[in-house]
């Protein structure tokens, strides 16, 4: 499975993006700012642009699984999860939809759509590719 989520809104606080799966658009997302490279402030930055591998872990934080995205340079623990503002990311990746300025909505729904991609991509055996991109 191939994810593609698209940067196109690059504020002070935070970066909304559209998330593609297999080229079929799902839903938008709610990142940290982006910062330039090489910059980077604990819980408040987006993961750089790039390539990723993915796949479900157990998150303590939650309690539940939840996509990580591995090996990101300077991170660790960066997840796709619900929550509505940049207030909720923690340099991870917000679902939903972008109804509202700064904000994604429909999150948990939104999540439940993730959720059920990942399992089916899972079972399959299948990899599971991010390719994060700034337009």
């Amino acid at each position: 499975m191939k994810i593609l989520i698209n940067r196109w809104a690059f504020k002070d606080t935070y970066t909304i993006g559209k998330l593609y799966v297999d080229n079929k658009y799902i839903c938008d997302t709610l990142e940290d700012k982006v910062r330039p490279d090489g910059i980077k402030i604990a819980g408040d930055t987006a993961i750089p642009a790039g390539k990723y591998l993915s796949g479900l872990t157990f998150s303590m934080r939650f309690q539940k699984y939840l996509p990580e995205i591995f090996d990101v340079p300077k991170f660790a623990g960066i997840r796709i999860h619900s929550g509505n503002t940049a207030a909720d990311t923690d340099g991870c990746i917000l679902v939903g939809k972008n109804k509202e300025a700064g904000k994604v909505l429909e999150s948990q729904e939104t999540m439940k759509i993730i959720m059920t991609l990942y399992k089916e991509a899972v079972e399959k055996n299948e990899p599971i590719i991010i390719e994060i991109i700034c337009l």
